[in-house]
C-alpha cells in the first residue's frame, strides 16, 4: 500500500478539522445533548468511516478495505469498553452533565495524539523486528484469558494512576467548577480546575486501553495509515456513542466475554502469522513453518462481525429476561404481601 505524502497529510488535515470544529462548537455552547443530537452526529461519523473505506476500497483495493473495516470495527468495539471506565471517571469526579462533553472531547482529543505516538512505534518496531507478532499475539491471547476469567467487575468506584496523584500532589488545585477553564486565579495564585483533572484521566486512561487496541489492530493490518485512520474514526464517535448508549452500557453483561473471544482470535492470527515468516533461530532452524496457514482479511472481517453480532444479541436477550424474571418476582412478592 503506497501512500503518498499529501495523501497521509489530507486524511489528518481533515479529521484535524472535523475535531477542531467540534471543539469550537462545543466551547461556544457547553450543553448535554440530546439523544438526537448525538444520533445525527455518530451516523455522520460512522458514515464517513463507511465512505473512507470505500475510498481505500477504490484506491487500493478490496484487501486493503477489509482491513481497514475489521480495524475499525475492532478498535470501536473495544473502545465501547472504554466508556464503562469513562462512566466511573465522570461519577467519581462528580462532572457536571454540561460539562462531560467538553471534557470527554479535549481527552479524546489527547487519547489520538497519544496513539498516534503509539502506532508510529509500533509500525517502527514491527519493520525491524518481525519476531514482535509472537509478542504481540501472546499478549493479546493472555489479555483475553485475563478478560475471561475475571468476569464482571464488582469494583464500581475509579482509581487514579500515579500521573495523576503526582499531578494533584504537585500543583494546587481548586475544587470548584469553572466551566470549561483548565487553571484559575484565586487570591493571587494560580490553580488548576477539576476539569484539567478529569481531561488527564480520561487521556491517560484511553491510553492504557491503547496496550491491547494497537496490538491487535496490527494483527489485522500491517499499514500505519490503516491503523491510524482506524484508530481516529473509531474514537471521534465516542463521544457521541457515550451520550447516545450510555444506560444501553449496563445491558451488555457478555461485553467482556465477547472481547475477550475477539482479542484471542486476533493474538492466535498473529502468532500463525508470525510462524508462516518465521525467522527465530530456536524455531524451526529459524525457517519459516509454510504448513501455517495466515488467515484472510475475509475470513477476519467476518469473524469480527460474528463475535460482535453474538455478544450483542445474546447480552440484550439476557438483559430482558432478567428484567422479566425480577418484575415478575416483584410482582408475586406484592401479591403475597398483600394476603
Amino acid at each position: 500500500m503506497n501512500v503518498p505524502a499529501w495523501g497521509w497529510f489530507l486524511t489528518i488535515g481533515l479529521m484535524t478539522v472535523f475535531l477542531l470544529i467540534d471543539v469550537l462548537v462545543i466551547a461556544r455552547r457547553p450543553h448535554v445533548p440530546s439523544m438526537a443530537e448525538a444520533g445525527r452526529h455518530l451516523a455522520f461519523y460512522v458514515g464517513a468511516a463507511i465512505l473512507f473505506g470505500l475510498f481505500v476500497w477504490f484506491e487500493w483495493g478490496g484487501q486493503y478495505a477489509g482491513e481497514f473495516y475489521a480495524g475499525w470495527l475492532t478498535e470501536y468495539s473495544l473502545s465501547v469498553d472504554n466508556l464503562f471506565v469513562f462512566l466511573l471517571i465522570m461519577a467519581s469526579f462528580k462532572v457536571p452533565q454540561k460539562l462531560q462533553q467538553s471534557a470527554l472531547m479535549i481527552g479524546i482529543i489527547i487519547a489520538i495524539i497519544l496513539r498516534g505516538i503509539f502506532i508510529a512505534l509500533g509500525a517502527v518496531v514491527i519493520n525491524a523486528y518481525a519476531w514482535v507478532f509472537y509478542i504481540f499475539g501472546a499478549f493479546l491471547v493472555y489479555t483475553a484469558i485475563k478478560l475471561a476469567t475475571g468476569g464482571e467487575s464488582d469494583d464500581d468506584e475509579y482509581h487514579e494512576n500515579r500521573l495523576l496523584l503526582w499531578i494533584e500532589k504537585r500543583f494546587p488545585a481548586t475544587k470548584e467548577w469553572h466551566s470549561t477553564h483548565l487553571t484559575v486565579v484565586e487570591n493571587g495564585k494560580r490553580l488548576i480546575t477539576p476539569m484539567l483533572i478529569v481531561i488527564l484521566a480520561l487521556g491517560t486512561t484511553d491510553l492504557l486501553f491503547a496496550l491491547d487496541s494497537i496490538p491487535a489492530i496490527y494483527g489485522l493490518t500491517k499499514e500505519p495509515f490503516l491503523v491510524l485512520t482506524a484508530n481516529i474514526f473509531a474514537l471521534m464517535g465516542l463521544r457521541q456513542l457515550y451520550f447516545l448508549i450510555g444506560g444501553l452500557l449496563k445491558k451488555l453483561v457478555y461485553l467482556s466475554i465477547g472481547l475477550a473471544v475477539l482479542l484471542a482470535f486476533i493474538g492466535v492470527k498473529l502468532i500463525m502469522h508470525a510462524l508462516h515468516e518465521n525467522n527465530l533461530p530456536f524455531i524451526n532452524g529459524g525457517k519459516p513453518i509454510e504448513g501455517v496457514p495466515d488467515i484472510p482479511i475475509l475470513v477476519s472481517l467476518g469473524a469480527i462481525v460474528v463475535i460482535l453480532g453474538v455478544t450483542t444479541v445474546a447480552s440484550l436477550w439476557k438483559s430482558r429476561r432478567d428484567a422479566r424474571l425480577e418484575a415478575a418476582n416483584g410482582g408475586a412478592v406484592e401479591s403475597s404481601q398483600s394476603r
